[in-house]
């Protein structure tokens, strides 16, 4: 790619495995069953090994599944679940949709994953659960977080959207918790052509309970015993996440690597978010400045995209005034300076010189200026 074509953001054209999920698909096509049959089944159990866990239960989406994780953990109406402000909303109305309340709490200021002193000091009598987001591929700091739920006998659900295959101090994420909630939202360190999700656990009882709950609430064919939703993996999505698994650990390590080189040539005043922890898989690459609508704007002219994950804290979000939040002055802080770099599997190292190249001219011109 040369330095006047453009440099998109992400790239979910055909790749590597377009050989294999063609194949995923006919397979599904040419077996006339599309749900919940034998490519999720085969799935459920190959992403369950891969995440070092003892059962995975394919969803909708990864909002459903932390809905109908935090459901089976008997989270209801009144109770209250502790979430924090730096992350998609879904987060949040997962919360909402189980029937309890979002309490929303400030993020430590360097690696913007929810504070542990904040989800310790949001514990009431009616607190219930923590749902810890692994943001942009870091997971947070679930030793501290582990330490609050076992003193006060709170669930854990951990939201590991973001985070496929992350580790932290080497134990993968999604396993040091009653749950592990993955989406494969086509965007996602792996995704499918469409919505997907999964649930993962090792208690047999919660895995079986969350497969009634996907499922209207079936015990057996037309027999509910609950009320459950209608949330499942479909047999597509499933043969073509299958497809794309055994890729996954050489694209996570290439997501690793391309973050090794931004960190190495961004200049100074453009500042990274801090790796906690070498299990970080990068789903994102945000960095902090104060002229990001500046930055943007010039490296778009420049022919690069960026996003902006996410501009307005869950504290500050209409959907959530109702319960009433407290000020979360550091995730405010950050949503408004943080721009999303490029990085994907398919980025070359070219191209992460092309950026950097652009920033440091950027970076350059505002201080001559």
């Amino acid at each position: 790619m040369n330095d006047s074509s453009p440099l998109p953001f992400s790239d979910l054209h055909r790749g590597e495995d377009a050989a294999q999920v063609a194949a995923a698909i006919a397979r599904v096509v040419e077996s006339g069953w599309f749900v919940l049959g034998p490519e999720v089944e085969a799935f459920e159990t190959e992403f369950a090994s891969a995440c070092g866990a003892g059962f995975a239960v394919g969803v909708g989406n990864g909002t459903d599944g932390i809905t109908l994780a935090l459901r089976a953990l008997g989270v209801g109406a009144g109770d209250e679940v502790i979430v924090p402000a730096m992350t998609a909303a879904f987060t949040g109305l997962a919360v909402i949709a189980c029937g309890a309340i979002p309490r929303i709490v400030d993020v430590e200021p360097s690696t913007l994953t929810i504070d542990p002193a904040a989800c310790a000091a949001a514990v009431t009598s009616k607190t219930k659960a923590i749902v810890p987001v692994h943001l942009y591929g870091q997971a947070a700091d679930m030793t501290a977080l582990r330490a609050i739920a076992d003193r006060h006998t709170l669930a854990i659900v951990e939201d590991c959207c973001q985070a496929h295959l992350a580790t932290d101090g080497g134990v993968p994420v999604g396993t040091r918790s009653h749950a592990g909630v993955f989406s494969f939202y086509p965007t996602k360190n792996l995704g499918a052509l469409g919505d997907g999700g999964a649930v993962i656990t090792s208690d047999a009882t919660l895995a079986a309970r969350l497969r009634r709950l996907r499922n209207g609430g079936q015990r057996d064919r037309y027999h509910h015993v609950e009320a459950g939703i209608n949330s499942r993996l479909d047999e597509l999505q499933a043969a073509v996440l299958r497809a794309r698994l055994p890729l996954l650990a050489g694209w996570t390590a290439r997501r690793r690597e391309l973050a090794r080189q931004y960190r190495s040539q961004l200049p100074q005043g453009v500042a990274p978010i801090r790796e906690r922890d070498a299990g970080h898989v990068y789903h994102l690459f945000p960095v902090r400045l104060s002229k990001r609508t500046e930055l943007s704007a010039h490296l778009r002219q420049a022919g690069i995209g960026t996003l902006i994950h996410y501009p307005v804290a869950l504290s500050a979000q209409e959907a959530f005034a109702a319960y009433k939040p407290m000020e979360c002055s550091v995730a405010s802080a950050a949503a408004a300076e943080l721009l999303s770099l490029p990085l994907h599997p398919r980025l070359g190292d070219a191209d992460v010189m092309r950026v950097t190249r652009e920033v440091g001219a950027f970076v350059k011109g505002h201080s001559a200026a």
